[in-house]
C-alpha cells in the first residue's frame, strides 16, 4: 500500500473525482518525492508591494488576483506560496480570460515592443514588469536545410539561444518571477539550478539591484559556473545531483524567507514559459504549428507551450486546430519519456542521471505528469538521445542553419529526427523544434569530437597542398 492508502505501485485506484486527486498526489510524490511540498510555504511578505498607478493595478488585478490548484480547484491569495494546503497539488496562476479577452486582440498586441511583455496581460504581476523588460521575441526561423536533413515538408527552430540577457529560455521565467518577487517585497531571490537559470537568475538580480543566491551541483559545466560568478551572486556547489540541491532549497526558502523562483515563487515562475508559445503562434501568422517538439529537464516547459496554445485559442487569437506536442529527454535521464512510452503517468525517478546535457539531469522532474498527460492530451510522442546522438544534434543544427545550441538543443534535434524516422512526425507534415539555450555555455561537451584547425606555414604553396590533399576535411579531432 501506498500514499494515503492507495496501491500506488500496480496503479490500482478507485474510480471518481476524489480517488483521481488522491491517485495524483500520490504518482507525483512517487515520482518528485517533492520537496516543494514540505517547506517554504508562504515564506513572509504577506504584504504586497505593487509597482504602478492605481488605476493600472485595478485593471492588471482584473486579469489575475489569485493562485489555484491544478488538482482540486481551491484558490488561494497570490502570494509567495506554491502548494495546496488540501490535497498537495501545486499551484498556478488564475486568470480571468473574459476580462482578458476584452482588451486583447491581434492588433494591440502588434502595436507593442517586440519582448515577452507584449502579451502582459496573460502573465501574473500586478504592476508593470520591473526587472527583464528586454527579454523575449527571439526569432522563429525557417530552418529549409534542416528540414531536408530531418526529411520533414517543413521545420521551423524558436531560437532562444539569442535570449536577453543569458542566451536561454530561462530569462523568461526569470523576469517574471523576479518582476513578481519585487512586487511581494523579498530583497533576496535565490534558486536551484542545473546552469542556465542560475545564470539567468544572477543576471538578472544584478540588473535589478537584488541580492541573490544559486545553488548548483558541484560538477556542473565549468562555463555555466562563471557565467553566474561574473554577476556578482553567491554561488554554492552541492554536493550531489540537482534533486539534492533542490531539497535543501526547499529547506533554505523555509527558514530564511527567501524568494526561490523555483519554489515558492513558482507559481509565478513557470507562467514566463507561455510566451515561448505565444511568439510561435505570433510569428508562424497566428496559428498553432501542426508539431512541436520541446527539450524536457522538470517537463514545465512543454506544460506552459501546451497552456499557451490553449489560451490563444480561448481568446479567439488563433484558429482551434489539431497539434501535437512531443517532449526530448537524454537516455541517461529520460523519466518522463519511459512514462510515455510505457503507457503511464507514474514517473519513476532516475537516482542517478548520466548524460552530457547536464541541464536536463534533473530525475525526479516536478511537472513529469503534466507533461505526460499534455503529451497524451495532444496525441504527442516522446523520445530520449545517447550522448553521441546529442553531440551529433548539436552538428546538426550548426552545420545546416548556423545555431550553436548547448546540449539540450542536440536533445531537441536528435529525437526530432527519430520522430520522424518512427512516423510519429509525418513527413508532409510541419514541425517547430525549441532550442532554448546557447552552445557557448556547454563547449566541454564537444571536447574530442570536433576537428582540430589545420596548420600550415604562411605559404601559398602550402595551402595549395592542403587543398589538393583533402586534409581539411580529415583533421583530428579537439
Amino acid at each position: 500500500m501506498g500514499l494515503l492508502g492507495c496501491q500506488t505501485q500496480s496503479g490500482a485506484f478507485p474510480k471518481g473525482d476524489a480517488s483521481e486527486r488522491m491517485r495524483g498526489f500520490a504518482v507525483r510524490v512517487l515520482s518528485r518525492r517533492d520537496p516543494l511540498f514540505l517547506a517554504g510555504e508562504r515564506t513572509g511578505h504577506d504584504q504586497v508591494r505593487h509597482r504602478g498607478g492605481a488605476r493600472e493595478r485595478a485593471m492588471a488585478e482584473k486579469f489575475f488576483s489569485q493562485l489555484k490548484c491544478r488538482e482540486c480547484g481551491r484558490t488561494y491569495p497570490a502570494l509567495a506560496t506554491h502548494v495546496c494546503e488540501f490535497d498537495f497539488g501545486p499551484l498556478e496562476a488564475d486568470y480571468n480570460y473574459s476580462a482578458i479577452g476584452a482588451v486583447l486582440n491581434r492588433k494591440v498586441i502588434e502595436s507593442r515592443p517586440g519582448t515577452m511583455w507584449r502579451y502582459r496581460e496573460l502573465l501574473p504581476i500586478v504592476g508593470d514588469p520591473t526587472v527583464g523588460q528586454q527579454v523575449g521575441f527571439t526569432p522563429l526561423v525557417k530552418a529549409d536545410r534542416l528540414a531536408k536533413a530531418l526529411g520533414v515538408k517543413a521545420c521551423y527552430v524558436k531560437n532562444d539561444t539569442v535570449n536577453h540577457p543569458t542566451l536561454s529560455f530561462k530569462d523568461r521565467v526569470v523576469a517574471v518571477a523576479l518582476s513578481r518577487a519585487r512586487e511581494l517585497g523579498f530583497k533576496v531571490v535565490a534558486c536551484a539550478s542545473t546552469g542556465n537559470l542560475a545564470n539567468s537568475v544572477a543576471a538578472n538580480a544584478a540588473s535589478a539591484g537584488m541580492e541573490s543566491w544559486v545553488l548548483i551541483p558541484a560538477d556542473l559545466e565549468q562555463n555555466k559556473v562563471l557565467n553566474s560568478i561574473v554577476y556578482g551572486t553567491n554561488v554554492v556547489g552541492i554536493e550531489g545531483a540537482y534533486d539534492a540541491v533542490n531539497r535543501l532549497c526547499s529547506e533554505i526558502a523555509g527558514k530564511y524567507g527567501w524568494g526561490f523562483v523555483n519554489v515558492n515563487l513558482r507559481p509565478y515562475y513557470a507562467e514566463g514559459s507561455k510566451t515561448y508559445g505565444y511568439e510561435i503562434m505570433e510569428q508562424l501568422g497566428w496559428r498553432i504549428p501542426r508539431h512541436t517538439v520541446v527539450c524536457m529537464a522538470s517537463g514545465s516547459l512543454l506544460t506552459k507551450i501546451h497552456k499557451a496554445y490553449g489560451e490563444f485559442t480561448k481568446l479567439g487569437l488563433v484558429e482551434k486546430d489539431g497539434f501535437s506536442i512531443h517532449g526530448a529527454q537524454a537516455t541517461g535521464c529520460n523519466p518522463i519519456t519511459a512514462a510515455r512510452k510505457g503507457g503511464t503517468d507514474l514517473i519513476r525517478p532516475v537516482p542517478h542521471p548520466k548524460t552530457i546535457a547536464k541541464s536536463l539531469a534533473i530525475g525526479t522532474p516536478a511537472d513529469g505528469y503534466y507533461a505526460v498527460k499534455s503529451m497524451a492530451k495532444t496525441g504527442g510522442w516522446s523520445e530520449d538521445a545517447t550522448d553521441e546522438e546529442i553531440i551529433a544534434g548539436v552538428q546538426l543544427l550548426a552545420e545546416t542553419e548556423g545555431i550553436f545550441a548547448e546540449t539540450a538543443g542536440g536533445v531537441t534535434v536528435a529525437c526530432a529526427k527519430k520522430l520522424v524516422a518512427t512516423g510519429k512526425i509525418p513527413k508532409d507534415e510541419e514541425v517547430v523544434l525549441c532550442i532554448t539555450g546557447h552552445g557557448l555555455k556547454t563547449v566541454e561537451a564537444l571536447t574530442g569530437h570536433l576537428a582540430a584547425p589545420s596548420k600550415i606555414k604562411p605559404s601559398l604553396k602550402e595551402f595549395d597542398s592542403l587543398i589538393s590533399s583533402g586534409l581539411a576535411k580529415t583533421r583530428v579531432k579537439v
